[in-house]
């Protein structure tokens, strides 16, 4: 059965770490550790020479998890991701272009929307699942609660702006189904190579969500 972004959303929730790696003999230490907080869900971005690479060293040496291309401005760029192995591709915007080539491609693909034009055109190509891009704390929260009356049924994901003080305050939102975010594996703590640091912000972030999923 092909996966869909709705099924890869459900499984990323609470968080969809978005990776920036500049050094590929990093990647598998920091998807372990990753894995280690409870994460399952990956998104590598395509904004270093070494991107795909990484992305494929984990799906080689990783199977268990599900691991995407991001930041995919570029049509080429959805072949090349699959081709290195990634199981979903990610957008900061929406064209007609990047959506014939996510389907070409055969990838389950969130792209980014801003405005509810976007949302609207975005539907019109058959996408429920959408990331909100950039998410930047309050007036974010404030234009996904708006967007919940006229786009029934559509799913967001927020990227670019979530942090741990702010996590809840998209995940209460119904129409939200994961955030991501750079935080739980943020670059500094990569190049010192604090894994178990990293491990315990990825923790962390899962244990703020099950507080919130055990209240009445």
């Amino acid at each position: 059965m092909k996966l869909t972004m709705d099924e890869v959303l459900r499984q990323a929730r609470p968080v969809m770490p978005v990776l920036v790696i500049e050094e590929i003999e990093l990647a598998l230490d920091l998807a372990r550790a990753l894995q280690d907080g409870g994460i399952t869900v990956l998104e590598v971005t395509l904004r270093t020479p070494r991107a795909l690479d990484a992305l494929a060293a984990i799906r080689r040496e990783l199977p268990q998890l599900l691991v995407g291309a991001g930041t995919l401005i570029h049509t080429e760029q959805f072949q090349e991701a699959r081709d290195a192995g990634a199981q979903f591709a990610v957008s900061p915007g929406f064209t007609e272009r990047l959506a014939l080539a996510a389907e070409d491609a055969a990838l389950p693909y969130l792209p980014g929307v801003m405005t509810p034009s976007e949302v609207l055109l975005a539907l019109e190509h058959g996408y429920r699942s959408l990331k909100l891009f950039p998410a930047d704390g309050a007036s974010s929260v404030k234009m996904l609660k708006s967007f919940k009356g006229p786009f029934t049924g559509i799913r967001f994901c927020p990227t670019g702006g979530v942090t741990a003080d702010n996590l809840l305050s998209f995940l209460r939102l119904p129409n939200v189904a994961c955030v991501g975010g750079t935080w739980v594996a943020p670059s500094n703590l990569v190049r010192a190579r604090a894994w178990d640091q990293i491990t315990q912000l990825a923790a962390e972030a899962r244990a703020l969500a099950a507080s919130l999923e055990a209240q009445p």
